[in-house]
């Protein structure tokens, strides 16, 4: 499997895969790795479009950490106990809840998944659309310090910075539970970079942030804990998910 190894992931480097959304109908074999949890989630969904995007999202990181652990995608077990005590929250690996980290993210036409061998990661995409006040949300969104900078007023700015502070949300694992506005980005057209976050929840070291670009109209952003921003590899996800149901 590309850019991946059974028994481990480099320390160093952080690997996305890119993948489309897969209609379950027609995908059996995806539908048998998930476990029960994710496949009453999967009928949950009443659109198709979402049913497509979370079954590729999630057989995905079951084929990828399933060779990452040596074992059997369906035999991969996750823990996603919210701070509530209920399963809803951030999956992790339940037998090594430590590393590797990864974290799933779709929207629109393309599923995504990242795995940092270490620790924690938050991998966000958006998928290109049109938004009635991007002024306004980009208002509720950017700190005090960002507010005295001009705000996003396109689209295509408004959403970067939301990919950018999503994906460090949920590299900490709290997601859009806390507040975005506590992070303050480096200004629009300068690399991604953290400037200041605050609150009880911030990070106490420092952080990495990186911009992706998996489709031209679906901007992305991943995150992690460090000084520097690891190597960042990204792969097929689309033939890792077709090869199982080839093999089948």
């Amino acid at each position: 499997m590309a850019a991946c190894q059974a028994g481990g992931v480099s320390s160093s480097e952080c690997d996305v895969w890119w993948a489309r959304p897969l209609d379950p109908s027609g995908q059996p074999a995806l539908v048998a790795l998930l476990d029960e949890h994710e496949r009453t989630r999967l009928r949950a969904f009443r659109r198709s479009a979402d049913q497509a995007r979370y079954l590729a999202a999630h057989a995905l990181a079951r084929l990828v950490l399933g060779v990452v652990l040596d074992m059997h995608p369906a035999g991969v077990r996750f823990d996603r106990t919210c701070r509530c005590g209920q399963q809803h929250g951030k999956p992790r690996l339940a037998d090594e809840p430590d590393t590797p980290g990864f974290s799933l993210t779709h929207s629109g036409d393309r599923v995504g998944l990242a795995v940092y061998g270490a620790g924690p990661v938050g991998l966000d995409v958006e998928h290109l659309r049109p938004l009635s006040d991007v002024a306004g949300m980009a208002a509720h969104v950017c700190s005090p310090a960002e507010l005295t900078r001009p705000l996003p007023t396109d689209t295509a700015t408004f959403l970067t910075t939301w990919t950018r502070k999503e994906a460090l949300l949920k590299a900490t694992g709290e997601g859009l539970s806390r507040p975005m506005a506590t992070i303050t980005l480096s200004p629009a057209g300068n690399p991604p970079r953290v400037e200041e976050w605050v609150g009880n929840d911030a990070p106490s070291g420092p952080v990495w942030l990186a911009d992706l670009l998996p489709a031209p109209d679906h901007p992305a952003a991943v995150a992690g804990f460090g000084e520097q921003v690891p190597a960042i590899r990204e792969a097929d996800g689309n033939a890792v998910l077709l090869g199982w149901h080839a093999r089948l």
